[in-house]
């Protein structure tokens, strides 16, 4: 049968305990002996002194006994008259010698005991606290993977919905202007023969004709601004300069605000995913311009460096409140609008900065320069 090597190495450990117990008393002995000129009969039990601490303190209860009782032995035979012999000179004083050094040496004995047995109580319970926490750790670190996996999932989740949001807005904006449109100018048309035989209705049919067709045109016109914002064509036909500076003049008609645009002619095609990234985020800072900034004039700056695309929109309003840019830089607690912005462009590996003032507010975008077909990295200035 096959010997337990626990077994076998508390075995080893026990033996050298009671080894180093016995050279512990047989070294004290022959320190005596050597002392012997110097201390003659006096003083016998001086040098194993030191030997029963040691087998106390280091060696356990079982091997201090034996240091003890090899001492007192070698100390009868050899150190007590007559030396070499069991015999005793004075036995009454030489009991007694024998009886306190036994009793004192159990004193030591009983607190190395102690002491050891306090160490090991204290050993054993930093061990115990060292698995604790080791467990504690683990459990924190599988718990931090399944929270980085499931924000990694929410992050994917999120990238799919503003994906499938564009390619709905895409498809709602193709359906305003190819069903919805295509039946308002055949309408349109329709009224228009009506209102060339106006003559021979009474003058109250001719204006309602009239005012019909004025309706008509405005629903026309009101369908073609809601689906080119939806999904703007010229950002798939023309790219996204021109889709800029088209929203641009729309807005700077409607709110008055004088938005000037800083793109350069050389501006190549980004990706798809990218060139809406930047539309969408200069649509909702506009937005936010004209609903909170008060201000009259921005600026739009779109441009390429170092393989990056740099997008910066700046407003001389009257800035973002503290309270409220603390609540932008707060994690988890930015408004939807910021949230989106910074969500489609971290899909997009970019970030997105605001920095607020009185005179006004800055908000910057940085992208990694990719190839709008595959993805990869281009050169600046490639269409």
């Amino acid at each position: 049968m096959p010997t337990d090597p626990i077994v076998k190495t508390e075995g080893a450990h026990d033996a050298r305990r009671y080894g180093l117990a016995i050279l512990a008393a047989i070294a004290a002995l022959l320190l005596r002996h050597v002392l012997a000129p110097f201390f003659g009969e006096n003083n016998p039990y001086h040098t194993v002194w030191p030997a029963v601490v040691f087998s106390a303190w280091y060696c356990g209860l079982g091997p201090s006994i034996v240091t003890t009782l090899i001492s007192w032995v070698g100390v009868w035979y050899w150190f007590l008259p007559p030396t070499n012999s069991f015999t005793l000179q004075d036995p009454q004083t030489a009991i007694s010698g024998m009886v306190g050094f036994l009793v004192f040496s159990g004193m030591i004995i009983a607190l190395g005991e102690s002491n050891r047995r306090s160490l090991a109580e204290s050993h054993w319970a930093r061990g115990q606290l060292r698995k604790a926490h080791d467990e504690l750790e683990l459990k924190v670190q599988e718990r931090t993977a399944e929270l980085n996996m499931a924000a990694e999932s929410l992050r994917e989740l999120s990238g799919r919905l503003q994906q499938m949001r564009d390619e709905e807005r895409r498809l709602i904006a193709r359906e305003l202007h190819d069903s919805v449109g295509q039946l308002l100018a055949a309408l349109s048309m329709n009224m228009a023969i009506v209102h060339q035989q106006s003559d021979k209705l009474d003058s109250k049919a001719a204006r309602a004709i009239s005012e019909n067709a004025a309706i008509v045109e405005q629903i026309s016109r009101e369908i073609r601004t809601l689906s080119h914002l939806l999904h703007p064509p010229l950002l798939d036909a023309a790219g996204l300069a021109s889709a800029l500076r088209w929203y641009v003049d729309g807005f700077s008609e409607r709110s008055k605000i004088k938005v000037d645009v800083d793109i350069p002619m050389e501006f190549g095609r980004l990706s798809g995913e990218m060139e809406i990234a930047i539309f969408r985020m200069v649509q909702e800072c506009l937005t936010n311009i004209h609903r909170h900034s008060g201000g009259t004039s921005a600026v739009i700056r779109v441009h390429e460096e170092d393989h990056q695309v740099l997008v910066e929109i700046q407003d001389q309003g009257k800035g973002i409140p503290p309270e409220k840019q603390s609540e932008l830089s707060a994690s988890g607690r930015t408004g939807v609008g910021f949230r989106g912005m910074r969500e489609r462009l971290r899909q997009l590996g970019g970030n997105l900065e605001i920095h607020s003032d009185t005179a006004g507010t800055l908000v910057s975008a940085i992208l990694p320069l990719r190839d709008p077909a595959h993805g990869k990295a281009r050169e600046p200035g490639a269409a």
